[in-house]
């Protein structure tokens, strides 16, 4: 299977070559030149079967044969051997056709510990391979960097630097990041927002002198290898509420619409998804872009929920190519128009496809915090700010009938922000042992302006040691 550039000017290249790549050449994100599939039979099979085995079928149709099928069961076992939970993934019902789909039970307790602990291995096991050694840089609003920290920290093959913006993350979110001690982790405080840090990471990216210097790659969501891996997590919750026989809705909260992007990819592949519900904050251009039509940049909104305090949404354009019908001549004129205007209207062919599956929902601070208090009133779950909005979307929205379950991605432990559920709910959220040991760790990290020049020349030396 070849990979090919939303943008459509990039040559088409195989599985591994993307994920070590992360963003094509000519500024596009990597996807399959064809969508692979399951019947339904395969889906139906699923049920019961552990997660690693159900991820190692899923990653072996975008592997296609790169990597031989007992490599690649090997790496999911390893990578979600390191979840407290045996299911990996659980789905709670909390009331009828309500469903909680816990993504919380990595090592730094959010969604993105899914993709990125098989990731880190991934990357170690290729560059092993092919005696390579590459830079990554990952820019986080909050939750990335320290999972990709926490994948890639010691690993021989791999330097990490991880960008965040100063002041926008919770404490608990920079220490999974700024707590690490290995000399292969460089953690930096950007002075500005999330999308300066992505700002940052796309011109180094464009950079061809500097991509080279420095071996450069990249794990956020912008890697496709990232979407695969989330893909997972809708088939095992799906096939465990009876799919492929009824269809099931998702509820979840978007910044980067990587995650609710993996969605739409396991409907493509064949799972019966009705309705996926994108619930933003106060960030809410994908919400406006589903309502209305018009994906237009706002100014960055500082809310409780931080890992969603996002105006440019990554992952949108890989919806948009699909649904220009794989135009990237027409995918990069828009994506460059908007780089310079900040809006894209959307055309009515392809807004009325997205319709057809999504919905969006914007929860303003009063909403996140009166969803709190009432789910665990009514449900005894305590609920971090982030779910909270994907959990107010899914109430407000709805599943696209009665009967059709609707399933709510809860991407982060309400440890991660006791600042923020403590005064809330009255209550402080029950410290997991691992956020425990962190917050007692000296923090290592350096300060830069929100200026690519000065970050790219910060990665060539620390490259160069």
């Amino acid at each position: 299977m070849k990979y090919v550039s939303t943008r459509g000017r990039a040559p088409a290249i195989g599985f591994l070559d993307a994920v070590l790549a992360g963003l094509a050449p000519d500024g596009g994100l990597y996807v399959p030149e064809t969508w692979p599939t399951f019947t339904r039979e395969e889906i139906a099979g699923f049920a019961g079967r552990p997660y690693a085995e159900v991820a190692a079928a899923v990653i072996g149709k975008f592997a296609d044969g790169e990597i031989a099928p007992d490599v690649i069961a090997q790496l999911c076992s390893e990578a979600y051997a390191s979840f407290t939970h045996a299911a990996v993934t659980p789905v709670k019902q909390l009331t009828d056709g309500l469903f909680l789909l816990e993504l919380f039970h990595g090592p730094t307790l959010a969604f993105k510990d899914v993709a990125m602990q098989l990731l880190g291995r991934l990357y170690d096991h290729v560059l092993s391979q092919r005696g390579q050694s590459m830079t990554i840089v990952c820019a986080t609003s909050g939750d990335t960097g320290g999972a990709a920290v926490e994948a890639f920290r010691g690993r021989s093959n791999a330097r990490i630097v991880a960008l965040f913006p100063e002041g926008r993350i919770s404490e608990v979110q920079r220490r999974f990041m700024t707590a690490a001690t290995e000399s292969n982790v460089r953690c930096v405080a950007v002075q500005g927002t999330f999308d300066d840090c992505q700002a940052i990471l796309k011109d180094s990216f464009a950079d061809d002198d500097f991509r080279t210097a420095v071996k450069l790659s990249g794990v956020n969501s912008i890697n496709f290898a990232r979407i695969a891996a989330q893909c997972v997590y809708y088939f095992t919750a799906a096939a465990a509420l009876g799919a492929p026989h009824r269809e099931i809705a998702f509820a979840v909260p978007t910044g980067n619409f990587g995650d609710a992007f993996a969605g739409f990819v396991a409907k493509i592949m064949g799972l019966p998804i009705s309705r996926i519900v994108v619930g933003t904050n106060d960030n809410d251009i994908m919400a406006r872009a589903f309502e209305e039509g018009r994906y237009a940049r706002g100014q960055v909104a500082h809310t409780t929920s931080p890992a969603m305090d996002i105006q440019i949404a990554s992952n949108f354009e890989r919806l948009y190519y699909e649904c220009v019908r794989r135009d990237g001549l027409e995918t990069a004129r828009a994506f460059q128009a908007f780089a310079e205007t900040g809006v894209i209207d959307l055309p009515p062919a392809a807004f009325a496809t997205m319709r057809e599956l999504f919905r969006g929902v914007s929860v303003n601070e009063n909403e996140v915090a009166r969803t709190m208090v009432s789910v665990m009133n009514e449900t005894g779950e305590m609920i971090d700010p982030h779910t909270a909005v994907g959990f107010a979307a899914a109430r407000r929205a709805g599943p696209p009938t009665p009967t059709t379950p609707l399933v709510v991605l809860s991407t982060a432990h309400p440890a991660k922000f006791p600042e923020t559920v403590t005064p809330t709910l009255g209550e402080a959220p029950r410290m997991p042992r691992g956020v425990a040991d962190h917050s007692a760790r000296p923090e290592r990290f350096d300060r830069l302006p929100a200026d690519a020049e000065t970050v790219k020349a910060y990665v060539r030396d620390f490259a160069a040691h």
